[in-house]
């Protein structure tokens, strides 16, 4: 569900002028990558990018990929595009919607090379793990829409979460795992160091990184 909350005046801003440019509308019909970036390159999805900050720090270190951001939360969105604005780039766009109906409805299948999922609500009470996004329908659909080779990139703070995570994975025909890490904040796995990891690494919590892979002949991709 999208998430209204207090904007400042700059956050306000930045989507009455940007988001025109950088913002993708709700719509019924597969976005068009294509079309939209102006070019053909490989495409980088990041599920609940927050602030943003290091979802455009990720499309500055890689000007040859396009990044796509998923977010609910209306600030965060702003402050996005803020950072968009004063970095000065184009390889990225943003959609203010639900991930899991956006993968469903409105991206093909195989369109994406990586999607990011990087400290998603742990829902830490045992009543509330049905809402966790990574669950079995998640993984078919997020292989569905990775192309071959494609890569699912987690990271978590929550040691019961990253249980969660790992029992998930465990039973998938769709993903294998490249790499999953344990470590104190300083050996993430390709990505950037993210605020809510500072603020997880600040209460004594461990961080745990996967990097999962399509499996080849995945009945996702059928």
């Amino acid at each position: 569900m999208r998430r209204s909350g207090r904007l400042t005046p700059a956050q306000q801003g930045a989507l009455e002028k940007l988001w025109p440019r950088f913002g993708i509308d709700d719509g019924d019909g597969l976005i068009g990558f294509d079309a939209l970036f102006g070019r053909r390159a490989a495409r980088v999805l990041e599920i609940g990018f927050g602030n943003g900050e290091t979802l455009v720090e990720q499309a500055v270190a890689h000007p040859e990929h396009d990044f796509v951001g998923i977010e609910v939360h209306e600030p965060g969105i702003g402050h996005c595009l803020l950072k968009i604005g004063e970095a000065g780039i184009g390889n990225i766009r943003l959609i203010r919607n639900d991930a899991l109906d956006i993968l469903e409805h409105r991206i093909a299948d195989n369109a994406l090379a990586r999607i990011n999922l990087y400290f998603p609500d742990p829902w830490p009470k045992k009543r509330h793990h049905k809402r966790r996004i990574v669950q079995d329908m998640f993984l078919e659909l997020g292989a569905r829409k990775l192309e071959p080779g494609g890569s699912l990139c987690i990271a978590t703070d929550w040691a019961n979460f990253a249980d969660h995570v790992d029992e998930v994975v465990g039973r998938s025909p769709h993903f294998t795992i490249v790499e999953r890490r344990e470590h104190l904040g300083d050996r993430p796995i390709d990505r950037p160091v993210t605020k809510f990891e500072r603020r997880g690494l600040g209460k004594g919590h461990s961080i745990v990184d996967w990097h999962l892979h399509v499996m080849k002949g995945s009945n996702a991709r059928k």
